[in-house]
C-alpha cells in the first residue's frame, strides 16, 4: 500500500523537467567540488596529478550521471529499492570473501579501471528500501514491534558486514542513516530511547572484550579510542594523526597561511592529507574564515535538502530526501568532528572534497535521487 495518489501528480515531463531541476542545490555541491579540487591540487604540490586530475574526471562522470538519474520519475527508484538492497549485500559478500585490503581493512572490489567500495553504496540502498517499506507499510503499524523488527534487521545486516571489514565509521553512518528513516516514518520514540540503552551497552561489552579471545574490535580501533580521550599517551603513534590534525588547525589561525602555504600538510607532517584529514589542510590555509564558508555551504545544503523533504507530499519520495540529507549531514559532522578531536578517528572522508571514486559517483548519484523527488513531487 502506498500513500500517493497519483491522480493528482500534475509533475513536469519532458525537457520542461530542466525548469524545476534544483539548482541552487546543484550550484552549491559545485562550489564544495570545487574546492575540493583546489585543496587536491594544492596537497599534490601546486598538481594536478596524482589526486585533482582523476577527482575532477570522476566528478564530470557522476554530474552525468546525478542529471541522469534525477531526470527519471522517483516511483521507478521505489520500484528498484530491493533490487538495489540486495545487489548491495551482494557485492558487501564477494568483498569478504575476494575483496583488495588497504590499509588494514578489506573494502574494495576492484574492477580495473577503479576501486569500488560497496560500503558506499550501501548507504544509498538501505535508505531506498527503508523508505519503500514505510511507503508500502500503514502508518497505523509503523511502532508496532513486529513492524519494527524487519527494518532492524534489514540495518542490522549490513551494519554486522561492514564492521568485520573493519570500517567502524561507515557502519555508524547507516546505522544513523536508517534511524532518521525510522524516525521520519513515524517509530515510537521509546524504541530509540531502548536503542540509546543498548548502545550503551554495547560500549561496555565492546571495551570489556578487549584482549580475550572474542575481541570486537581490531587493536588499532582500541588505540584510536585511547588517543581520542588523550593523544598526549602516543604522539609518534597512535596519537600522531589528531595531535598533527591540531596544530594544523590552529596554525590557520583567523584567515590562514596563504593558499599551497601550510607546513603541515607540504612538509608531510598531516597524514592522510588528501582523503580523511583534507579539511585541516583548508583549515591552515585558509583559516577560521575559511573553514566556516565550507562549513556555511555544507549546511546550506543540509537545508535545502530538509525543505525538500518536509514539502513532498509522496511519503517515498520525502523519507529518500530526509534519509540521503541526514547521511550527508552525518557524513560531514562525523568528519570535521574527527578532525577536531571531537570524536574518535573513524575513517571517515569529508564528502565532495576528499579524494575517492566510489564515495563521490555514490554522492552525487544520492542527490540525483533527491533532485528526482523534486523534480517529481506531486503539485
Amino acid at each position: 500500500m502506498s500513500y500517493y495518489d497519483s491522480s493528482y501528480d500534475k509533475t513536469p515531463t519532458g525537457f520542461s523537467k530542466i525548469f524545476f531541476f534544483h539548482w541552487p542545490l546543484f550550484l552549491l555541491l559545485l562550489a564544495v567540488s570545487a574546492t575540493g579540487f583546489m585543496m587536491l591540487y594544492s596537497v599534490a604540490g601546486g598538481s594536478f596529478d596524482p589526486w585533482a586530475t582523476a577527482q575532477m574526471e570522476r566528478f564530470a562522470i557522476g554530474i552525468v550521471g546525478m542529471f541522469f538519474i534525477a531526470f527519471i520519475h522517483i516511483r521507478f527508484w521505489r520500484r528498484i529499492a530491493p533490487i538495489a538492497y540486495i545487489g548491495s549485500l551482494i557485492l558487501l559478500i564477494v568483498v569478504y570473501f575476494f575483496g583488495e585490503t588497504g590499509m588494514g581493512a578489506q573494502r574494495w572490489i576492484d574492477l580495473g579501471f577503479m576501486q569500488l567500495q560497496p560500503s558506499e553504496v550501501m548507504k544509498v540502498s538501505l535508505i531506498m528500501v527503508l523508505a519503500m517499506y514505510y511507503d508500502w507499510l500503514d502508518p497505523e503499524r509503523v511502532s508496532r514491534p513486529l513492524w519494527v523488527l524487519l527494518p532492524l534487521l534489514m540495518t542490522l545486516v549490513p551494519v554486522m558486514m561492514v564492521l568485520q571489514q573493519p570500517d567502524l565509521g561507515t557502519a555508524i553512518l547507516l546505522g544513523l542513516g536508517a534511524g532518521v528513516v525510522m524516525f521520519l516514518a513515524g517509530v515510537s520514540l521509546w524504541y530509540f530511547v531502548a536503542a540509546l540503552a543498548a548502545g550503551g551497552g554495547l560500549v561496555t561489552v565492546v571495551m570489556m572484550s578487549r584482549g580475550e579471545s572474542w575481541q570486537i574490535l581490531k587493536d588499532y580501533q582500541f588505540r584510536r579510542i585511547e588517543t581520542f580521550i588523550n593523544p598526549a599517551l602516543d604522539p609518534l603513534g597512535s596519537g600522531y594523526h589528531i595531535t598533527q590534525s591540531k596544530i594544523a588547525l590552529g596554525s590557520g589561525g583567523l584567515s590562514g597561511r596563504g593558499y599551497m602555504q601550510g607546513t603541515q600538510s607540504r612538509l608531510n607532517f598531516l597524514p592522510e592529507k588528501h582523503t580523511d584529514f583534507i579539511f585541516t589542510t583548508l583549515a591552515e590555509e585558509f583559516g577560521f574564515i575559511g573553514s566556516i564558508s565550507l562549513l556555511l555551504v555544507y549546511a546550506a545544503i543540509t537545508v535545502f535538502v530538509i525543505l525538500s523533504a518536509v514539502s513532498n507530499r509522496d511519503r517515498f519520495a520525502g523519507l529518500v530526501t530526509g534519509g540521503l540529507g541526514a547521511v550527508f549531514f552525518f557524513f560531514f559532522t562525523v568528519n570535521m568532528a574527527m578532525v577536531m578531536g571531537l570524536v574518535p578517528v573513524v575513517g571517515v572522508p569529508l564528502p565532495l572534497v576528499s579524494y575517492g571514486g566510489t564515495a563521490m559517483l555514490v554522492l552525487l548519484g544520492a542527490f540525483g535521487l533527491i533532485q528526482s523527488a523534486h523534480i517529481h513531487r506531486p503539485r
